[in-house]
């Protein structure tokens, strides 16, 4: 009871200040007139008698006023305690282990309890999310909770009873501390939101990637019929998510519909683009489609300019990624769905004359190019910064090519431009790319889209004019603000795709034997020796090519293997494993004495573990200097790229890559896990 000691003493000091103040006034008196003259006898009788007037009050006042002081404080008390109790809001009260020490009805109705009963459990018996520790570190928590089919808010608050009941107090006692909890019910508020967020508009655009090319090898009399199929396939599968669906285009559409079905859709994996592929009427090439999908990331405003937009750079993506995909783009956000197929090869080439076409046109106005590829280049990255170098030549530009390391899949090219004063000061290092780099710069990249694997990322944003050219498909780490993008995932290699532009230039490039043997060579090792990632094109463009004075014999002699390079290679299969009867997984252990990793030597294992019966795709590593370099490769339906696009690399859906600062123990565990988890889900 140290509350009402406390404010019994507060009563003592009011009524006896009075009379102290009566006795220094008497003193005063005494002083000021003496005790001989009458005013001073008169003024000392009246104060002595108020001094015994007050004395008499005081004692027979102060029990009077105790007792009025306690009634009131209970009825204060009594009368707080069933405001509590009545109270609509659920409330308890909890020692510091999470004990219920008291609560209201409304709090034992709402966790069940007999109103008239005490609860005798802890408050995590009810709710599993209030675990004792979890105001330990400050004085207020709040949290969502749920209960039944309710939804709560939790505020919990820590109550320090001995500041409350004495303000003196200054020990801390752990029995003094009480935590009251208060359930504010969210649940309508709750659906309200989740109402608000169904209705919000999600924009969808489809595209048919292959359309022209089944259409030109299929006879005329069932185009209509296979329009029809595709179109009903495509109208089915969005009424059930109530979309709105509007054809375009041949092969293009647009639709709409509410986010609730956004769910509907991941959940069913967009079983769409194989409804589609299996349509058959008598078609050689199967009719596969990309999708498309945005919404504005901003609750707030939820523009459908900004769905759109997002709905148009996803379906570029997974265009970009060489469709049979879709891409759902939401703010910075984006998820990537099917891709297992490695595409169709596009027959046209409106594409290239475009592209082509479009170059010459911005290199007019400008002086200068550098030109450069992605970090340890190989030989489709040297031939095609080669290529771009002799186009840009041929108009009068001047050019350069960054690169920071000569590598060992480089270095037989590279001794071949070593040759005479004629590419003098053409090979620049990045510190002296940027130096000269300025406005009237054009920065091309060749083979590779993503900024940070360029030769000199900074390049990037020193110039305004940047221009891509490469057959890698897209991820989320892109190039942006490019001037142009010429990125086509179908093409073989970067050579095949400027060879073709050659053709297309007002003034057609002639090149130098071994600028041709580079482009070739670039062709020739990114398709293993034409094996892998092959059509029409690319043997037209080797053609052209050979044309150009490009000797296939020469650039055999200039790749055949050292015997270092046999024996990393004999360790490589030797090493590998089967995994789940399909994947060969392997392995080269880095050679202290050996001036570079293994590599090269890694990616053609990998190629040749694919010539095994029965294996579909093939992973192998080296480490050198902290860094594992994985090489994927696959053949048939395998989509080696999704699968490194979990570690963060990518590639091709048939080559494919990363560099993962892991030991190789670590990653093939991992690789494993995924690999399953995606043959569980369909992925692969």
């Amino acid at each position: 009871m140290k509350n009402e000691k406390y404010l019994r003493r507060k009563i003592q000091y009011i009524i006896l200040i009075p009379i102290i103040l009566a006795i220094i006034l008497t003193c005063v008196t005494i002083y000021l007139n003496g005790l001989d003259s009458k005013v001073g006898t008169f003024s000392l009788a009246v104060l002595v008698v108020y001094i015994i007037i007050t004395i008499i009050l005081y004692l027979r006042m102060i029990p009077s006023v105790d007792s009025v002081v306690l009634d009131y404080s209970l009825e204060q008390g009594k009368i707080q305690k069933e405001l509590l109790a009545d109270l609509e809001i659920p409330y308890a009260i909890m020692d510091v282990s999470g004990h219920i020490m008291w609560a209201n009805k409304m709090f034992k109705e709402t966790v069940g309890v007999n109103p008239e009963s005490r609860i005798k459990r802890s408050i995590d018996v009810y709710f599993p999310e209030l675990v004792p520790d979890i105001i330990d570190t400050e004085d207020e928590v709040n949290l969502s909770i749920e209960y039944g089919d309710r939804i709560y808010r939790a505020a919990i608050k820590r109550i320090d009873l001995s500041n409350v009941f004495d303000q003196r107090e200054e020990e801390y006692s752990e029995d003094d501390i009480v935590l009251a909890i208060y359930l504010f019910d969210e649940t309508e508020m709750k659906q309200l939101e989740k109402m608000a967020y169904d209705q919000k508009l999600y924009a969808g655009v489809l595209y048919l990637d292959n359309y022209d090319e089944v259409m030109d090898n299929l006879e005329d009399v069932k185009h209509s019929i296979l329009t029809a199929l595709v179109e009903r396939k495509i109208n089915m599968y969005l009424s059930n998510i109530d979309a709105i669906v509007k054809h375009i285009e041949n092969d293009k559409y647009f639709f709409v519909f509410k986010q609730q079905y956004m769910q509907t859709l991941r959940d069913d994996k967009f079983s769409i683009l194989d409804d589609v592929k299996n349509i058959n009427v008598g078609n050689e090439i199967a009719m596969t489609l990309s999708i498309g999908i945005g919404a504005d990331s901003d609750m707030d405003t939820n523009g459908y300019i900004n769905a759109y937009n997002n709905a148009r750079n996803a379906i570029g993506l997974a265009m970009g990624r060489g469709g049979d995909q879709a891409a759902v783009k939401l703010g910075d956000q984006v998820t990537y769905y099917g891709g297992r197929s490695a595409g169709t090869e596009k027959t046209t080439r409106v594409k290239a004359r475009v592209k082509a076409q479009a170059f010459e046109e911005l290199l007019l106005s400008k002086e200068k190019v550098i030109i450069m590829a992605h970090k340890r280049p190989d030989a489709d990255a040297l031939g095609s910064s080669i290529g771009i170098y002799r186009l840009v030549t041929t108009m009068g530009k001047k050019a350069y090519i960054v690169i920071n390391e000569i590598t060992e899949a480089i270095r037989p090219l590279m001794n071949t431009f070593k040759l005479g004063d004629a590419y003098e000061g053409v090979f620049i290092t990045s510190n002296e790319a940027v130096s000269i780099a300025d406005k009237e710069t054009v920065v091309v990249v060749c083979d590779v889209n993503r900024p940070s694997l360029t030769e000199c990322e900074e390049l990037l944003s020193l110039v305004p004019t940047v221009v891509v050219f490469d057959h890698h498909r897209q991820t989320n780490e892109a190039i942006q603000g490019a001037m142009l993008s010429y990125i086509e995932p179908f093409a073989s290699s970067a050579c095949e795709m400027i060879a073709e532009m050659y053709q297309y230039m007002s003034k057609t490039p002639k090149l130098k034997s071994q600028e041709a043997d580079a482009m070739y060579s670039g062709i020739l090792i990114d398709t293993d020796n034409f094996l892998t990632k092959t059509g029409v094109r690319t043997f037209e463009a080797a053609s052209y090519l050979r044309k150009s004075g490009a000797d296939v014999t020469r650039v055999r002699k200039m790749f055949r293997s050292s015997m270092d390079e046999l024996k990393e290679r004999a360790q490589g299969i030797n090493n590998a494993e089967v995994y789940m009867d399909c994947y060969a997984l392997s392995y080269i252990d880095e050679d202290a004495q050996a001036k570079e990793a293994p590599t090269v030597a890694v990616a053609k294992v990998a190629n040749e573990l694919l010539n095994v019966d029965n294996i579909k795709a093939s992973f192998v590593v080296t480490k050198s200097e902290g860094v594992l370099y994985v090489s994927a490769r696959s053949i048939g339906d395998v989509n080696v790229q999704i699968v490194m696009e979990r570690f963060g690399g990518g590639g091709h859906a048939n080559i494919a890559g990363v560099q993962l600062k892991v030991e190789k123990e670590e990653f093939f565990d991992e690789l494993k896990k995924v690999i399953k988890e995606m043959h569980e889900s369909g992925e692969l």
